[in-house]
């Protein structure tokens, strides 16, 4: 797919043109949810110049996201202004806009519904744009859950099987939007930097209030999104369960950020074109902000340095602050959605003594909290996991709190009693989170045992042996198979169980 402002013309006069378009250009979000509403009263009190345009899914309200409470707190005024910005004047009477409005009349759209429809919305923007001769409108998403083909039953990250297209995000609370003098950063991702800067500067000017910088991950972006949000379920959980037991909670929330910004790390390796990313751009990733051009992490592996992960989109200081924001109980008004089904999840253990029996069950309790199950994001993205893990290779030490929430949910029942242990005593959790970090050097030894013909491989099992006969002699332990093993820690016993079910 062909994402781009500029047709391939090398006409100096043309290009020109169409720059000092796109410095009065529109922005248009399509499926209009909690986020752009939010967006587009933000805009309306801050006095915007017509910049920003609107369009309702079909047979759906613009401000329908909104509890009517919060509607009747609204500005009278301000609801009008952003009335207007979704519909259009025909014979006096106002129509809702439609995303053929949005492709005709802006220059970026957004496609922003959530993961259940954004494959279909991008291939029916894809088609008006050809329909209308409008190619030079570039798309966006910001949908926050990973994609899956029911005919393959394969998951995957959206960008990056469409690696053209754009992908915007930032925190925000849909609550502060609407407050005149609160301020928000974003981020605009696009793989060619110089339309990531012509798109961040199309955003930035929709407010003063947002500030939005250009960056190139978008693949990065969207990833992080999903597993922040699964993240964010956790961190509502822990809030929650252990609220008196703060010691755990710095612990917990560390190790969910790390996580998550290690495994967008190694997705990033994954990428097809990472290597065009970096050597093909018109201009310096410099000169969009990033401090280097490149941040890679290294092992050593049989001698050799070996690239393993690519950090260099930790420099996109609102997605890190996305991840941060969003595991964060506010002072005032409501965390994310995510967060407040962990919550939920959380006082629904406490109560009943035990993991749900299921996602449904799940999904149910978050339901009579009037947290709709479509706008849970992160529990969506939780039933694809195995399926992103073994896709891009993510190590368990790398994802192991997302693992564990994962098992409380989908695990066998005796796997969940292990998980229910584990997520409620402050003890088995900090000690899981320290112990589950280290990497597993198991497939080493296994590949010693199948190459016993190698003098290395069997020195390594030999000297192996010897030392677990020597600890044995020194502390009088009882043989493993005399041995009980009800008595091994809860933590052990499911790491083992996490290790055995999620990477066969």
């Amino acid at each position: 797919m062909r994402n781009s402002f500029f047709d391939q013309s090398l006409d100096a006069g043309e290009i020109r043109r169409r720059v000092q378009e796109l410095a009065i250009g529109k922005v248009g979000f399509y499926s209009v949810g909690l986020y752009p509403a939010s967006l587009a009263y933000n805009c309306a009190m801050q006095n915007a110049e017509g910049r920003l345009l609107l369009a309702p899914r079909p047979g759906r309200d613009l401000l329908g996201a909104f509890p009517e409470d919060t509607i009747a707190n609204m500005d009278d005024e301000h609801v009008e202004t952003v009335l207007d910005m979704g519909g259009h004047r025909s014979g006096g009477e106002r129509l809702a806009n439609t995303l053929r409005d949005l492709i005709q009349r802006c220059d970026l759209v957004v496609l922003s519904a959530n993961s259940n429809h954004i494959e279909e919305d991008l291939n029916e923007a894809c088609r008006l744009r050809q329909e209308l001769g409008r190619a030079q409108v570039v798309l966006a998403c910001l949908a926050g859950s990973f994609s899956h083909d029911t005919i393959n039953n394969s998951a995957y990250v959206l960008c990056e099987k469409e690696p053209n297209l754009a992908f915007f995000s930032g925190f925000h609370r849909h609550g502060a939007l609407r407050n005149p003098f609160d301020s928000f950063t974003a981020n605009f991702c696009h793989p060619n930097a110089l339309t990531a800067m012509l798109g961040a500067q199309l955003m930035d000017q929709l407010s003063p209030n947002i500030q939005v910088a250009a960056g190139v991950h978008n693949v990065e972006g969207q990833y992080i999104k999903a597993a922040k949000n699964m993240a964010s379920v956790f961190a509502g959980f822990g809030y929650s369960f252990h609220q008196d037991n703060p010691g755990v909670l710095p612990t917990l929330l560390t190790l969910l950020l790390d996580q998550c910004l290690d495994q967008a790390a190694t997705v990033s390796m994954a990428r097809p074109d990472r290597q065009k990313l970096y050597h093909r751009q018109p201009i310096p990733l410099t000169e969009l902000g990033y401090a280097v051009p490149r941040i890679e992490a290294t092992l050593v592996r049989d001698g050799d340095f070996e690239k393993v992960r690519d950090h260099t989109f930790v420099q996109l200081t609102a997605m890190v602050a996305d991840v941060r924001g969003s595991m964060m109980l506010p002072r005032n008004g409501k965390p994310t959605r995510n967060f407040q089904a962990g919550q939920v999840l959380a006082h629904h253990m406490r109560e009943e003594q035990r993991c749900p029996n299921s996602m449904e069950e799940l999904e149910a309790w978050c339901e009579s909290y009037g947290l709709r199950r479509g706008g849970l994001e992160g529990l969506k993205s939780l039933r694809y996991w195995p399926q992103i893990a073994r896709k891009y290779s993510i190590p368990a030490h790398d994802a192991s709190m997302v693992n564990l929430l994962y098992m409380s949910i989908y695990g066998r029942p005796a796997v969940k009693q292990t998980a229910f242990r584990v997520m409620s005593d402050s003890r088995e959790l900090s000690s899981y989170c320290q112990e589950s970090v280290r990497p597993s050097h198991s497939r080493r030894y296994a590949e010693a045992l199948q190459n016993l013909d190698v003098p290395e491989a069997l020195d390594l099992v030999v000297n192996a042996v010897i030392a677990d006969n020597a600890r044995r002699a020194m502390r009088g332990d009882v043989p493993l198979e005399d041995s009980d093993s009800d008595t091994t820690a809860d933590y052990l016993q499911l790491m083992s169980s996490i290790e055995s079910q999620l990477d066969s």
